[in-house]
């Protein structure tokens, strides 16, 4: 298991015969991956992770608003990021929340990597172009400009 820190512990490591640590199975475990990355909305959430490691719920429906309507951020509508954000509060964010993808702080509405995060991101990027190409085109926009 992960510990807050993203580091794995000494119990999750197995020894081969050959002597080489493997992950146990309990880490290989795929099913909150899926579920994480089984619906558009959680798939732009989990993008933004890789992009900064919290986020405000506000600031986050606005980037996926901008992302599923096409447009940059200042052009997102009230009703738009309204719309996102009722959703990821009442559907999403609960589901990668039982997931352990995301921790989620009520009192400041702030959203952060849980401990299956990791994996639930990399295999995100290592799925690249199977993605919707148009999503990957403008997360990936969306992240080339906040590095500049």
């Amino acid at each position: 298991m992960a510990d807050d820190s993203g580091h794995r512990e000494e119990s999750d490591l197995q020894d081969l015969p050959s002597g080489e640590p493997t992950l146990s199975e309990a880490i290989l475990e795929l099913d909150h991956v899926y579920e994480a990355l089984g619906h558009p909305r959680r798939r732009y959430l989990c993008y933004t992770l890789l992009e900064d490691t919290a986020w405000s719920m506000t600031d986050l429906a606005t980037k996926i608003a901008a992302w599923e309507n096409d447009v940059p951020e200042q052009e997102v509508t009230a009703s738009q990021r309204e719309q996102v954000y009722v959703s990821l509060y009442h559907a999403h964010v609960p589901k990668l929340v039982d997931e352990r993808v995301v921790s989620f702080d009520d009192a400041t509405e702030t959203i952060t990597p849980a401990e299956n995060a990791d994996q639930v991101l990399t295999v995100l990027e290592g799925m690249g172009s199977s993605l919707n190409g148009g999503q990957e085109t403008h997360a990936r926009r969306g992240m080339d400009e906040h590095e500049k």
